[in-house]
């Protein structure tokens, strides 16, 4: 089939990489434009277009695809030219109007990270494990004007696992992506037997997986130990938990709750924060509802993040200090 790819990051190259493997014929790839990245805020090619440039595809990186503008006019003819069967859309990050969905031949295609309709929108991996889901997966959607509203052809689970990050979950879920999205175009009959079974969303049981800000990432220590370490793993990579300490920052890498003590009570005088114990296998504090949190890695201001043995050895934390 001929195929346009439109998406941005990493997790839309490993799915551009897959349909290149199966043999599809891209003609063109769409791609965020690039953007200034690292210390010297240099201009950085998205994951997309490095990888269609290496395989020689066109790439095309058009601030806007809406007719109420004559670039967007001049995208949308362009998109008319390549004749596409379908267009794959993965991260891409432009809303994509009715015009532009109309274009393809048989339209255009989502690849969607969480079982929909749950997580609609921008963040859908850390709405997950912030949420305490035990499974996710992927949804190849046809698209709609609506925010992941289009209906659904095939579905991939993914468990969420107790040390699952952001960032080994979008691993998982990328390469599932490339998987779906390459199983739903193994030929022209399949994908339209797979958009003849198509399912419509039930809008009742939606959720919404809303873009993450730096502030939400501040460590609220009166919460227990359990969704504390789930924030901690949400939001690794980005943009990492934090909290205070003595009047610095420190960025919270890994951490694990420990079981609960046998007697709650000998935690009444402690308020939540408090460091109680250091040692080799990490720093000790104590959270709401008596439960205990093993912070295992830790990074203070310009340096780099220390394991636990390093903590200990650094001696910059000492029992009876409070967090903030």
């Amino acid at each position: 089939m001929k195929l346009i790819f439109a998406g941005t990051p990493e997790f839309a190259a490993i799915a551009l990489q897959a349909l290149i493997d199966a043999g599809h014929e891209i003609v063109a790839v769409y791609t965020q434009p690039d953007r200034p990245a690292g210390r010297g805020q240099k201009l950085t090619p998205s994951a997309v277009k490095s990888l269609a440039l290496q395989h020689g595809l066109p790439v095309h990186q058009p601030l806007s695809l809406k007719s109420s503008t004559d670039e967007g006019l001049a995208a949308q003819q362009q998109l008319k030219d390549y004749a596409a069967d379908v267009m794959v859309v993965a991260a891409y990050g432009l809303i994509l109007p009715k015009a532009v969905l109309e274009i393809p031949r048989l339209g255009c295609l989502n690849i969607h990270a969480s079982l929909l309709p749950r997580w609609r929108g921008a963040a859908p991996i850390q709405r997950a494990l912030l949420a305490g889901d035990t499974e996710t997966g992927i949804t190849i959607m046809q698209m709609d004007v609506g925010l992941d509203t289009g209906d659904m052809l095939y579905k991939t689970s993914c468990p969420i696992e107790a040390v699952d990050t952001s960032s080994s979950l979008h691993d998982k879920l990328a390469l599932q992506g490339g998987q779906a999205i390459t199983a739903v175009l193994t030929s022209l009959d399949t994908l339209q037997d797979y958009q003849a079974q198509r399912e419509v969303q039930d809008g009742t049981q939606a959720s919404y997986a809303q873009k993450l800000v730096k502030a939400e990432a501040r460590i609220n220590w009166q919460l227990p130990a359990s969704e504390i370490d789930r924030q901690i793993r949400a939001y690794q990579p980005w943009p990492v938990s934090f909290c205070e300490l003595a009047g610095q920052t420190l960025r919270v890498w890994s951490a694990r709750p420990l079981a609960e003590p046998d007697h709650p009570a000998v935690w009444e005088p402690i308020i939540a924060g408090s460091v109680i114990a250091v040692d080799k296998h990490g720093v000790q504090v104590l959270c709401g509802d008596h439960t205990v949190l093993q912070l295992t890695s830790l990074q203070w201001p310009g340096g780099k993040a220390l394991n636990s043995v390093q903590m200990l050895q650094a001696q910059k934390i000492i029992t009876g200090q409070v967090f903030q």
